[in-house]
């Protein structure tokens, strides 16, 4: 008779390595830890080699898809569900259906159309069916046709609050019509009245077409503004992570002072005007995340001819780029530049404050008060046609926590160096003297704080700012300051 050999629960054997469990108790933690390691490792190459081979077998069977069906349809028009399942029927191999299949529920998932997409494969049994024939049966269900939504956002240091409702997939292509809401912490307030129209082909283009009222306060400036106008706005993909968008805008403005101490400067230009402007963006993001990158470039570029209507006319252009390079496997450098010109037309338009480039902050220029920096009278910011900000930032995990935790990637630890200026600044044919221009009288800060990422899209930042080189008329801010915002310097 022959010998059975059975292995214990405290043994096991991986790809030809024994691994006794019951004498891990006796090795020290490293060791243990080694162990788990090298188990892990034989584990995902055994599933990769199994996988290997599922494939290799996949792509040597024969299938054709030779009938699709898409169930649960009710509002949702044909055309649009064919262009985006056609592709599925090029599949020659079983491995190439499947993976056909697969990016076929991702684009229906996409649409905007449905709430649910699921998926079932069967032989075609139909009167022309071959052997390799096979049946694809898509499972949707729509969005609802009614929908409400409550939500928060922040930006400029404020929160705010979002209520609204919106009919959906309305004409039956994923269009989209929204009323919404907004009260923020600082006494702004908005209301926008929307239509999206999705085009649903390679460039990814949408429509947007809205009616807005929206009010905000600037008491860093003295100033109320209510804003009421209609805005048009195309935006599409040109390439790979390139967003472009063009944005015809109406906006009938009034101004009004906060109180009685509100600069003459600022009151002078209280009142009424009418405001017409074409907007270009043009936006190229490669970082692999949005608030604490690890890698890759982000660069914004937006221009603004205001002047079709009106009696406001200008030309203003906008720069913000931002640069993240991994020095060690905990150690980022991030170089950021903000940039802005604004020139006016010779007309007979002009422009106001509203207009007019603000610089200094907790997320902008650091160790500044809000529009702190550049021309002020009886303490408020008047803002200027020009300026340019830089920023190079030391990113580090929080130490003593384990690195990929969830609480670990939400936070990050520090040190910066910012620096700028604002100003009516004159710019003439000699680079060397609008250089000179450009660095005379700026202003530079440094310190260290804490970050926290925020939803995955905002920052709320703890600093301890030290400002070194300021003038005359500015509001420096030395010591802890606070901020939180979706955008930052």
């Amino acid at each position: 008779m022959g010998t059975v050999h059975a292995k214990s629960p405290e043994q096991e054997e991986h790809d030809g390595h024994k691994v006794d469990f019951q004498s891990m108790k006796q090795i020290s933690k490293e060791e243990r830890e080694e162990l788990r390691k090298r188990l892990k490792s034989i584990r995902e190459r055994l599933a990769e080699q199994k996988a290997q081979v599922m494939n290799k077998k996949l792509r040597n069977t024969q299938a054709h898809v030779q009938r699709v069906h898409v169930d649960g349809l009710a509002r949702t028009k044909d055309d649009i569900v064919i262009n985006t399942v056609r592709d599925v029927f090029t599949a020659q191999d079983f491995y190439s259906v499947i993976l056909k299949i697969h990016e076929a529920r991702s684009r229906l998932a996409k649409l905007g159309c449905f709430k649910d997409v699921g998926v079932f494969i069967d032989t075609y049994e139909g009167p022309d069916a071959r052997d390799d024939g096979i049946e694809v049966t898509f499972e949707v269900r729509e969005v609802n046709f009614l929908g409400a939504k409550v939500n928060t956002s922040v930006g400029n240091n404020e929160g705010t609050v979002t209520t609204g409702g919106m009919l959906k997939n309305i004409f039956g292509r994923a269009e989209e019509l929204s009323l919404e809401y907004s009260h923020g912490t600082k006494r702004s307030s908005s209301f926008y009245s929307t239509f999206v129209k999705p085009f649903h082909n390679e460039a990814s283009t949408v429509l947007t077409a809205s009616l807005y009222q929206q009010g905000s306060e600037a008491p860093w400036s003295g100033f109320r503004e209510l804003d009421r106008g209609a805005l048009l706005n195309l935006a599409f993909n040109s390439a790979p992570n390139v967003q472009q968008k063009l944005i015809l805008e109406g906006c009938w403005r009034h101004l009004s002072c906060l109180s009685r101490s509100t600069a003459f400067a600022v009151r002078e230009q209280a009142g009424h005007s009418l405001k017409s402007s074409l907007r270009h963006e043009l936006n190229v993001d490669k970082r692999d995340d949005l608030v604490f990158p690890t890698d890759g470039v982000t660069f914004t570029l937006k221009n603004e001819l205001a002047g079709l209507g009106g009696d406001i006319g200008f030309l203003k252009n906008e720069l913000d780029m931002q640069v993240n390079v991994p020095v060690t496997k905990e150690l980022v450098i991030q170089g950021s530049l903000q940039a802005g010109h604004l020139l006016p037309l010779r007309n007979n338009k002009t422009h106001c404050i509203t207009d007019r480039f603000m610089l200094g902050g907790p997320m902008n220029l650091r160790g500044f008060e809000m529009a702190g920096v550049g021309p002020h009278s009886d303490g408020c910011s008047l803002g200027a046609e020009m300026f340019w900000a830089a920023a190079l930032h030391a990113y580090i995990p929080l130490p003593l926590l384990s690195r990929g935790g969830s609480i670990s990637e939400k936070f990050r630890l520090h040190g910066f160096v910012n620096t700028g200026n604002i100003g009516d600044f004159v710019m003439t044919d000699d680079y060397k003297e609008n250089l000179q221009t450009l660095i005379r009288d700026m202003r530079l800060s440094y310190g260290a704080g804490l970050a926290m990422s925020l939803g995955g899209f905002a920052r709320v930042e703890l600093n301890y700012c030290i400002p070194l080189l300021l003038q005359r008329g500015d509001r420096p801010n030395q010591g802890l300051q606070f901020g939180v915002a979706a955008t930052f310097l």
